[in-house]
């Protein structure tokens, strides 16, 4: 026999024959419950090589012994409690007996409640149904925890312990078991214990009691004994009301009416019509426009009963009760009604106005096409320069509440705000000394703004200087600003109120101008020279 290697690092080898490597699935469930295999975990193996894959027997294409098939030692083979039954639970029906003395009607009420056995840790929770308007505190009876037995509290109630038909004490409280669920039923089953038949609930012999505490269920022969047995009590006439509330409340009927109104300061206006189906009101409000000139106000007609033919009276109260009042019948789209006055056309509703006629009148709601209104187009004339600031500072202010300041055209500033013009003129006047002034007009192409200085010789009686602040000016013309191309030699311009004509330009002028013949077109050689061409044409030569 060879000698065996130590079970070391390097010295053991893969068997060649193994072909599957995962591991088998140890858990399932079976009748909703969580289980384990318990078989021990075996190897697939060639049944040609079994004979020599004993203990002790070196395989005969490795020559390394095989080691003996390994069992699941590390699982248990029967599944705890909490494992086994996770998030299950036994469901019985049952009612106790609750003393009544402070009723003279009855002297006891069967309540019904809901036993829930938890079967991960042994606890109960009793749960009592709520019904709606009962009275009666209900919910969660008793908080889910082990409950101990009344004779040996170191002993608490297990599922063997319930059963159909058995009185189960509650810290003094005695519970009668009548009913369980299916699920109850086959655990039972399953684990070989009897349930006894089903019992019935005790019967309510103040029957009659419980339809006073629940309107909703109410018989309808019992609807006038408790009419009667509220007024034997003091407690007001019947509500007549009171099954209308219940079949229709929150269900309203909403319609868009309008109203032609031609008064002084009237016009067409739009109106929601809603009527209440639970107590017959109607109400009117008003659809509000924005910059429609008018003060908005909520409500044309409150909450109430809208009368065909209302009777106005100094005192309401004493008026006959002979007015008849609109209800679903009158509102059809197309038709007309009178609020108070004012005679309205229904011409829309909405959605749900349009199935409720349908289903419960058998009439269909046709939106009526209204005349397209007039465009209100109103002319809002812009008040004069007030003088303050510039033109474009005092519009600002007619725009908006919060003038802005006035945006430059920042690439013409860039790009021109080196090249002045400078135009030397003269004053046109009929005063026979202003024939002797000279001036001079400076031009900023950046901006657009003038500048005019005045040159006066010395002992002339006269001061020079400054004439004109720099600012823009505006053509009387052509009612905007003077730019570039207005000044031409012998131009007349009004500035600040006077007429100065332009008699010549400085070099540089000159120079702007022959390079931005576009602009200056007088100022063109090619342009003179055409020109120049073009009446020497019709002359015959020498």
């Amino acid at each position: 026999m060879p000698k065996q290697l130590p079970f070391l690092p390097g010295n053991s080898y893969a068997d060649p024959t193994v072909t599957r490597y995962h591991k088998s699935q140890l858990f399932g469930v079976t009748d909703h419950i969580q289980t384990e295999k318990t078989v021990s975990l075996q190897e697939n193996v060639d049944p040609a090589l079994l004979s020599s894959m004993k203990e002790g027997v070196p395989n005969q294409l490795t020559g390394v012994s095989q080691r003996r098939d390994a069992e699941n030692d590390a699982i248990p083979k029967i599944a705890p409690k909490w494992l086994k039954y996770d998030r299950q639970q036994l469901v019985f029906d049952a009612f106790f007996i609750e003393p009544v003395v402070e009723d003279p009607n009855e002297n006891f009420r069967a309540r019904k409640c809901k036993i829930n056995y938890f079967l991960d840790d042994d606890t109960i929770q009793i749960f009592e149904p709520k019904i709606e308007n009962s009275g009666i505190p209900q919910g969660n009876f008793l908080k889910r925890h082990k409950l101990p037995f009344p004779e040996d509290p170191t002993k608490f109630y297990t599922w063997r312990d319930l059963n159909v038909g058995f009185n189960f004490n509650v810290y003094r409280r005695v519970f009668r078991i009548v009913d369980s669920d299916d699920f109850t039923k086959r655990f039972y089953a399953n684990e070989g214990t009897a349930l006894s038949p089903p019992e019935g609930y005790p019967e309510d012999l103040f029957s009659h009691t419980r339809a006073m505490i629940n309107f909703k269920q109410t018989p309808p022969d019992q609807a006038e004994l408790k009419n009667y047995i509220e007024v034997q009590l003091k407690g007001g006439r019947p509500n007549k009301a009171l099954e209308s509330f219940l079949d229709n409340d929150r269900k309203v009927l909403s319609f868009n009416i309008l109203w032609e109104d031609r008064s002084f300061d009237g016009g067409d206006k739009h109106f929601v019509l809603n009527y209440y189906l639970s107590d017959s009101n109607v109400e009117v409000k008003e659809i509000n426009q924005q910059n429609s000139g008018q003060y908005p106000f909520p409500m044309l007609l409150k909450k109430q009963r809208l009368s065909k033919q209302p009777i106005l009276t100094h005192c309401p109260g004493m008026s006959l009760k002979t007015e008849e009042f609109y209800g679903p019948t009158d509102f059809v789209c197309g038709s007309r009604i009178n609020v108070y006055g004012r005679e309205c056309l229904i011409y829309d509703c909405d959605a749900f106005t349009k199935g409720w006629y349908t289903q419960n009148m058998g009439v269909t709601q046709n939106t009526v096409k209204l005349a397209k209104p007039r465009p209100n187009v109103t002319y809002q004339a812009v008040p004069t320069y007030n003088g303050y600031g510039t033109a474009e500072d005092s519009l600002g202010s007619v725009f908006a509440l919060r003038p802005k300041a006035p945006k430059q055209d920042m690439k013409k500033l860039f790009k021109q705000d080196m090249h002045i013009l400078r135009f030397e003129s003269t004053l046109v006047s009929t005063e026979p000394d202003d024939e002797s002034r000279r001036f001079i007009i400076s031009f900023y192409c950046g901006d657009d703004t003038l500048q005019i200085y005045e040159i006066c010789d010395k002992n002339s009686g006269r001061q020079g200087g400054k004439f004109m602040e720099r600012q823009k000016q505006t053509n009387p013309t052509s009612a905007k600003y003077y730019v570039e191309r207005d000044f031409v030699i012998g131009q007349i311009v009004f500035l600040a109120g006077f007429k100065f004509r332009l008699c010549k330009s400085d070099e540089y002028t000159e120079k702007y101008m022959e390079d931005n013949t576009a602009v200056f077109p007088e100022a063109s050689i090619e342009a003179i020279v055409d020109k120049i061409k073009k009446g020497a044409a019709s002359h015959s030569s020498l």
